[in-house]
């Protein structure tokens, strides 16, 4: 058997009497960052971890989503360290583009300016004063919740060096062909005035209506069916199946299009679901994406038809109308007309709405810049498909691969001033030129930049290897790219992990970024509910810190954490780990003032008791069980199982089954001191990746070591001793059946009971005084007169009840609690028997009558073993 201790010089037990995290864990976070023991060392011969923290918008707070993942890197990171790796955990902020620029222009507004009245260079200089000065509130929040990163390392998406790699790639790319300039639909917001990623919209149903159009005249004429009835100023076409026998007679004919001087096509295409509807779609390519794709195919003009506030353009009498008021507008004119055939108000459908100002988002057909990603795309599946990448849990593969394989076109450009500017430049004569980040930028007359910036997520695509120094060869990057882990939530596998796998893939020539994606879910309330200022089920992780501690929201985050599946929290589930911690806390410094310690070797097994044979047979296992968990990312379980051994095993049995031995004194109380410090140093070794405030007080006190961010993580010693555990679950079944009893009976859990233990000849007779401690049972004495007997695993235990329970009463309530549940099941057993019942009741009811009796049926036999038990009066 291997000791896992390490030899220190052992420390006076001193510990107050009750843990005040308050008092602990801001010092004691800061104790660790000073002295640097997140901070890694490129030049260590220790082999590397790699985690990238997902960089948080510099706009943000710390959220329950940020505190649940926090809480998952740090446990690997911390885990990682002990286990003898280079832990490099590194932090870092989003500029967050949008987000970020819409905070200075409601500052400007506040004072009656916009953007504009300061311009691109004075406007960029007060969002970098603002960033100084209110953003990276999150970094302070990190250092509360205990995120062991190495700040020495903290970066930004627009610090020098990252803008750099931005500018880099964005060469590279152009310079391949991959990135281009062309005219297509994207997400438009009207009031942020810029085009805006699939993620930054935000889909809800919203009560619209839905209006029957008539176009053409007579029998040339068909319906069709619009939300959104004022695009029709800029329909092209209509569009049917070919194979739509209803329409094949107009398939190339053109109709008239209502409202306008102008005709328009009736086209076949497949796109068409002919059972739809009507069966005929109007088809408006500047401001639809399928129309957009309909309209490629049949080199169709796209007309746009709005500005990029949402205003109508168009000559005629909608012009300079709202979107909103042009539809109202245009549905009254063409009532006017005859046209309407039907309407439908109010008709729920899905809507994008941008998610910093919840603006209406408008498909608009707009001149961007994209990256092709077809080829970028293949190498990010392949790399998971050949398993250099693995997706954790596989199931998710799917969602992965559904994306990249299929993956659209990236509009990369955005309609700010904040973020990186795109590196290109137009010359007089039409010219359009990249410049990479040596390179001197044409100058003279007529040449300008372009005014648009990188979409944000373009510069995160980056974010796992340009923070380690790309473009440069830095010693950095060097040792610790790849990086390990990826963990992230499963909402944003398309956005940022398929982005980082195309970009990382291709600047690092074939290297992958990350070599597995660890994938979690949505944290919710605890009935499962979406959390969302609407519902006004948000909490702040702060509020919770504050009056339950840091280790506490950790440890109920990390015992929600299954893997792929979203996690729900509730605040009593934070009081109950506040609890654990008060266990852990109180359990730790009474085993320390009763003899536990790491002084010496530990006593061969010989020299020991069953029980301490058995709590370290189950140290063992349990360490292996934590390891296992630890590898798979099942952190619900290793919580589970870290929860269990402490409080269940530690505490509750090993430490009450061992008072017998320390209040006695004399070697076999230091041979049990011993285990008890062992099991108590490897058991707060565990647990701290998970709750490091709690654990870090308690193992320094106890061993005198410097800190347990750079002890060494436990081992598996390899002990087991199937023996004595078999003998110590005997114990507890005999201590747990009398406990039973003694409640059945009414008994309080302090009230001593005169017993005799028959133990003779059974693995029991050695923790006969253990046993009496645990049960409250006292000598027989003189007088002695059994009034019940419970044989369990081999051995009976006589007890006196005389004196402790008025029989005659307890008789009379086991009988009416018998009557009523014999009442119950003979309900239950006339509905189960009737066949007319049977034949019309729902089967979730006759479910219900099932379960009722089968309670039942336990109840009866529960009490008249009650009954049975209770002394004759």
């Amino acid at each position: 058997m291997t000791d896992n201790t390490q030899q220190h010089t052992a420390a006076t037990p001193e510990l107050p009497t009750t843990y005040a995290p308050a008092e602990v864990e801001g010092a004691l976070y800061e104790r660790w960052v000073d002295r640097g023991y997140f901070t890694a060392d490129a030049k260590s011969d220790k082999p590397p971890f790699t985690i990238v923290i997902p960089p948080p918008n510099v706009t943000g707070s710390l959220h329950l989503g940020h505190a649940f993942q926090h809480t998952l890197m740090d446990a690997l990171t911390r885990r990682k360290r002990m286990q003898g790796y280079e832990a490099l955990w590194l932090p870092g902020m989003d500029h967050a583009g949008i987000a970020t620029q819409n905070k200075v222009e409601q500052q400007l507004a506040e004072v009656g300016k916009s953007r504009h009245d300061l311009g691109r260079e004075e406007f960029v200089e007060r969002v970098w004063q603002w960033k100084e000065e209110y953003g990276g509130k999150i970094l302070g929040q990190m250092r509360r919740l205990g995120d062991g990163v190495d700040w020495s390392r903290e970066r930004f998406t627009m610090d020098e060096g990252l803008s750099r790699a931005v500018q880099t790639i964005f060469k590279k790319l152009y310079d391949d062909g991959l990135i281009y300039r062309a005219e297509r639909i994207i997400n438009w917001c009207p009031r942020c005035l810029t085009a805006i990623s699939d993620i930054e919209v935000e889909y809800q149903e919203d009560a619209g209506e839905l209006v029957s159009i008539r176009y053409g005249e007579g029998e040339d004429s068909l319906v069709v069916a619009t939300t959104r009835a004022e695009t029709m100023l800029g329909d092209t076409a209509v569009a049917v199946h070919p194979d739509d026998e209803r329409y094949r007679h107009l398939v190339g004919k053109q109709i008239k299009l209502p409202l306008t001087d102008r005709t328009i096509p009736v086209v076949a295409d497949t796109h068409v679901d002919p059972e739809f509807g009507t069966g005929a779609v109007k088809v408006t390519p500047a401001h639809d994406p399928n129309d957009f794709a309909i309209g490629q195919r049949h080199d169709l003009p796209s007309l746009s038809v709005m500005d990029e506030h949402g205003i109508i353009t168009v000559h005629g009498p909608f012009l300079g109308l709202d979107r909103f008021e042009a539809r109202s507008a245009i549905v009254g004119a063409l009532k006017e007309q005859g046209r309407i055939v039907a309407e439908k108000r109010p008709y729920m459908h899905s809507v994008g709405h941008c998610s910093r100002c919840k603006t209406t988002v408008e498909p608009r057909l707009s001149m961007q810049w994209w990256v092709n990603v077809k080829p970028l795309a293949k190498e990010a599946g392949d790399a998971v498909r050949d398993g250099r990448v693995q997706i954790h849990p596989a199931e998710l593969s799917k969602r992965y691969f559904d994306w990249v394989d299929n993956m659209n076109d990236w509009c990369i450009s955005r309609q700010l001033w904040w973020g990186h500017r795109i590196p290109i430049w137009y010359g007089p004569e039409g010219e359009i030129v990249c410049v990479g980040p040596d390179e001197q930028a044409p100058t003279g007359e007529g040449w300008h930049q372009d005014t648009d910036v990188l979409d944000t997520w373009f510069s995160s695509g980056l974010w796992p290897f340009s923070t380690l120094g790309w473009p440069e060869k830095t010693p950095d990057l060097e040792k610790f790219y790849s990086t390990d882990v990826l963990l992230t939530g499963h909402d944003i596998i398309f956005f940022w992990v398929a982005r980082m796998m195309m970009f990382g893939l291709y600047a690092m020539d074939g290297e992958v970024p990350f070599k597995t994606v660890a994938l979690t879910g949505l944290v919710r309330d605890e009935f499962g509910k979406k959390m969302s200022k609407s519902f006004g089920n948000v909490v702040d992780p702060l509020d919770w810190m504050d009056k339950y501690g840091s280790d506490a929201v950790r440890f109920t985050l990390a015992k929600g954490a299954n893997p792929g599946t979203d996690v729900p929290i509730g605040e009593d589930w934070v009081q109950a780990s506040r609890n654990f911690a008060n266990k852990i806390w109180n359990a730790t410094r009474f085993a320390m003032m009763n003899g536990a310690t790491i002084e010496g070797p530990l006593p061969d097994p010989s020299e020991m008791s069953a029980t301490d044979r058995w709590i370290l047979s189950r140290l063992g296992e349990t360490v292996a069980q934590v390891d296992a968990y630890y590898e798979d990312f099942q952190f619900s379980k290793l919580s589970e199982a870290l929860y269990h051994f402490a409080w269940d095993e530690v505490f509750a049995w090993y430490v009450e089954l061992s008072k017998t031995t320390f209040f006695a004194g004399g070697e076999q109380a230091k041979v049990s001191g011993r285990v008890l410090g062992e099991v108590l140093d490897v058991m707060l070794r565990l647990l701290h990746p998970i709750v490091p405030f709690v654990t870090e007080t308690l193992w320094t006190t106890l061993t005198g070591g410097e800190s347990l961010v750079i002890a060494d993580w436990p081992k598996d010693s390899g002990f087991r001793d199937k023996a004595a555990e078999e003998e110590i679950e005997l114990v507890q079944r005999l201590v747990t059946e009398v406990r039973r009893f003694r409640k059945e009976q009414g008994l309080q859990d302090g009230q001593k009971v005169p017993a005799r233990l028959e133990l003779t000849g059974t693995a029991l007779a050695p923790h006969e005084a253990a046993i009496r401690q645990l049960l409250r049972l006292q000598p027989e004495g003189e007088g002695f007169a059994a009034t019940a007997s419970l044989p369990v695993a081999g051995a009976t235990v006589a007890l006196d009840l005389s004196g402790t329970i008025d029989v005659a009463a307890e008789r009379k309530r086991l009988a009416k609690d018998l009557a009523a549940a014999e009442k119950e099941k003979a309900q239950a057993e006339g509905k189960l028997g009737n066949e007319a019942f049977l034949g019309k009741a729902p089967d979730n009811v006759v479910d219900k009558i099932r379960t009722r009796l089968a309670k039942a049926e336990e109840d009866i036999a529960r009490i008249q073993t009650q009954l049975e038990r209770l002394p004759q009066a």
